[in-house]
């Protein structure tokens, strides 16, 4: 009897062990991905080889297209006199020397032209045939060189202490427009009293005419940049059971390994700690990888 309990205890105690042991070996198991090179490639899988870096802060502004007000031309009359003819209407494209309108003086009864003195488009136009013009009146024309604009930001108070002359911003309007680059030519020494913000200007080039006048557009102005050990895509980084990992590879395989986010930026951000200068991670495709993991999971299984 008692030798009948003791080989109970002996197997009760054996299979503890046994399961104990099961246990620890599937902890110390570490999940991976395993795909082949052409996988990596069908997927469009990128990877990189961690390192240093600069994590770029930015910040984003409202702002409008604007003419450039050092290629305007306010064309008004030389002498009073009546307008006998209008050759130009509000977005016409002429060239230095056209005639915009005729004039006949009032004291000689002459007619004299008058002409832009600059290649643009009319973008104003304050006269009609038959009606007396002067100097005090003022502009009958203006006309505007478009070929590069001014993009004015509405800048808050709270950013005003980051801004300077010569940082980097980027121009963008959505509608299918490609982005522009430019840098800050000139801050507002004041502030508007009605509004609450200063100007910023970005002069960009715009040769095609794509830049309206008029236009609201989103501008992100680069305040900060900071060197890092290691900097990674932020797309580089996914959730995987409430932790922040990078999928580093190992051989053949991908293995999600935890980070430690630290100074983010626009589309970069430092690790602090999880990969270290050398390791070769996904920049590009880990979301697949994810959905990789999460699958061989539901199945039973780790490797793919």
């Amino acid at each position: 009897m008692i030798r009948s309990h003791l080989l109970f205890l002996l197997l009760v105690v054996g299979l503890i062990l046994s399961t104990a042991a099961l246990a620890e070996d599937h902890g110390d198991h570490e999940e991976s991905v395993v795909l082949s090179e052409s996988v990596i490639k069908e997927f469009g899988i990128e990877l990189a080889t961690a390192g240093p870096g600069t994590v770029s802060r930015w910040v984003s502004l409202p702002a409008e297209v604007r003419p450039n007000r050092d290629r305007l031309a306010h064309i008004a009359p030389r002498f009073p006199g009546l307008a006998i003819e209008v050759r130009a209407e509000i977005g016409d494209i002429v060239k230095a020397g056209d005639t915009l309108a005729v004039i006949e003086a009032s004291q000689s009864l002459a007619p004299y032209s008058l002409k832009t003195l600059i290649d643009g488009v009319v973008i104003e136009k304050h006269v009609t045939r038959g009606e007396p013009v002067s100097q005090e009146r003022g502009a009958l024309f203006t006309v505007a060189d478009l070929r590069d604009v001014w993009i004015d930001l509405s800048v808050y108070q709270k950013h005003l202490s980051e801004l300077a002359i010569g940082q980097r911003v980027r121009i963008s309007a959505g509608h299918d427009l490609d982005e522009a680059g430019g840098t800050i030519s000139y801050v507002a020494p004041i502030i508007n009293e009605e509004t609450r913000t200063a100007t910023a200007r970005v002069i960009i080039a715009n040769p095609d005419g794509v830049w309206r006048p008029g236009m609201f557009v989103i501008a992100r102005v680069e305040v900060q940049q900071v060197d890092a050990a290691v900097v990674a895509p932020i797309s580089a980084i996914q959730r995987v059971e409430g932790k922040d990992v990078v999928f580093v590879r190992d051989e053949d395989k991908f293995v999600p390994r935890p980070v430690t986010r630290g100074r983010e930026g626009e589309d970069s951000i430092e690790i602090l700690d999880g990969i270290s200068t050398g390791d070769v991670f996904v920049t590009k495709g880990a979301f697949t990888l994810k959905s990789e993991l999460a699958r061989g999971e539901l199945a039973g299984g780790h490797g793919h």
